[in-house]
């Protein structure tokens, strides 16, 4: 599949774009392999002053790049004015912070002085990101923003679908005074993504997306023994408690699962109500959910988006079909346009006990509900899953809620909320949603060599 711009709301194709050949590949590992040997050993303050421009840009021409996402992948306007200020607030920390966290450390050891062993931090080379469509610029600056500042350089082969927006982040980097080849997109085939990797100037691979492409760039990065890390699906449970606030959780609920038309791996999507507030619970949520306008992304009074593509609209069809043939119930909340990719806010209900709905993540509008019998089953129907992004819980007992947190089988966990995710907080999960970690120092030093030197 070529890449190309396909607006979701008219179906209409605005721009193509040609696959990279192997020689223009090669060329643009080269050259950023050459900016790599400079930006290493560039001043920490000089790099990340090319991260604080790059802020100062996204958030001066916010509109731009937003309007972007809805053309492309089509995010409501308020949602794609979002994900570019979280953009720039993960900038912004990585130029306050990146000093600090890559100070050397001294460790105290056996038949050594308490200053003679060093723990440092030296970049490494290529990191190479395979980022996806849903969060076009967030997913990408995750991953750009730390390596960056640690000295590493970063080759992107961004989703096939939103081309202009990977376009629109290398602009940016050479806007705000990165040398040629410290951030390179490139419209890269699925074919040529293993010569890559393969690549010895590629040090290593951060790839966002399904669990099917996390287990082909896995075992390609293992193959060539680089290092990986992998943020995959989610099936994060939502667990609603006898005490909780019934009509602030079916609010979080509607917002959580309907945030970017469902196409959310660390979203809500599997809600575990217990039987003394499950009906409840479900009456809440459908009038909650009848509430959504979907229409143009670009309208504002717009709430619920278009799917990012023909595709992916079949595939929830087909999703909910199969789940439904195994004998669960669907409920459609809103009626939606028939022109574009839209798909309605829908409920499943009566999913049978280990049948593949708790097994399929279903990238849309759709939640699905499970009754549980007390606290003790919904953590089990939780953990019976096999993914371990995040998960929430909702009690008016916090203290009882965090040690709830402590028994879910995933990477994080929020209180009286839905799934979330920030500038300063580390994201990565467990089981089959991947593995290593983004953001704050977790995500700086993933593809640092710590080094050990000591003094004789």
């Amino acid at each position: 599949m070529a890449y190309a711009t396909v607006n979701p709301y008219t179906g209409e194709t605005l721009k193509t774009f040609p696959f990279a050949t192997v020689e223009e590949t090669d060329a643009a590992l080269q050259a950023a392999h050459e900016a790599f040997e400079g930006w290493k050993n560039e001043p920490i303050e000089e790099r990340t002053e090319v991260l604080r421009k790059a802020a100062a840009l996204l958030e001066t021409e916010r509109n731009e790049y937003a309007e972007m996402l809805t053309t492309e992948m089509g995010k409501i306007m308020s949602e794609a004015q979002a994900e570019v200020s979280v953009c720039v607030a993960i900038l912004r920390y990585y130029v306050e912070h990146t000093k600090d966290l890559l100070k050397p450390r001294m460790l105290l050891t056996q038949g050594f002085g308490e200053t003679d062993v060093h723990l440092v931090n030296d970049p490494t080379g290529i990191v190479f990101a395979v980022e996806p469509w849903n969060f076009p610029y967030y997913q990408v600056i995750r991953v750009a923003a730390p390596q960056l500042a640690a000295g590493n350089v970063v080759v992107l082969k961004h989703a096939s679908n939103v081309p202009q927006c990977a376009q629109l982040m290398e602009r940016l980097f050479m806007e705000a005074g990165a040398p040629k080849g410290v951030f390179t997109n490139l419209f890269l085939p699925h074919d040529l993504t293993e010569h890559v990797i393969a690549s010895p100037y590629v040090r290593g691979v951060a790839l966002t997306g399904s669990e099917k492409a996390g287990s082909i760039i896995a075992s390609l990065a293992g193959k060539h023994l680089k290092k990986s890390t992998l943020e995959l699906g989610g099936m994060d449970a939502f667990i609603v408690l006898e005490d909780a606030d019934i009509q602030s959780a079916a609010e979080w609920a509607v917002r959580g699962r309907n945030r970017n038309a469902g196409q959310v791996c660390v979203s809500s999507k599997r809600f575990i109500v217990v039987d003394a507030v499950y009906d409840e619970f479900v009456e809440r949520y459908r009038a909650e959910a009848a509430k959504l306008v979907p229409g143009d992304p670009a309208d504002p009074k717009t709430t619920l988006a278009p799917l990012s593509s023909a595709t992916a609209k079949k595939q929830v069809e087909q999703q909910v079909a199969d789940i439904v043939a195994q004998g669960a119930s669907v409920e459609y909340l809103v009626d939606v346009p028939k022109e574009g990719n839209f798909y309605p806010s829908a409920l499943l209900t009566n999913i049978p006990e280990g049948s593949e709905a708790t097994r399929t993540e279903i990238f849309g509008p759709v939640a699905q509900l499970y009754r549980a019998k007390d606290e003790t089953d919904a953590i089990r129907i939780a953990n019976d899953c096999p993914y371990g992004l995040g998960g929430s819980v909702f009690t008016s007992d916090i203290h009882h809620a965090q040690e709830i947190a402590r028994q879910l089988d995933t990477g994080m966990v929020t209180i009286n909320r839905a799934s979330a995710s920030g500038p300063d907080i580390p994201f990565g999960g467990v089981k089959n949603s991947g593995y290593g970690h983004e953001l704050i120092d977790l995500g700086l030093k993933e593809f640092l060599n710590q080094k050990v030197v000591i003094n004789g």
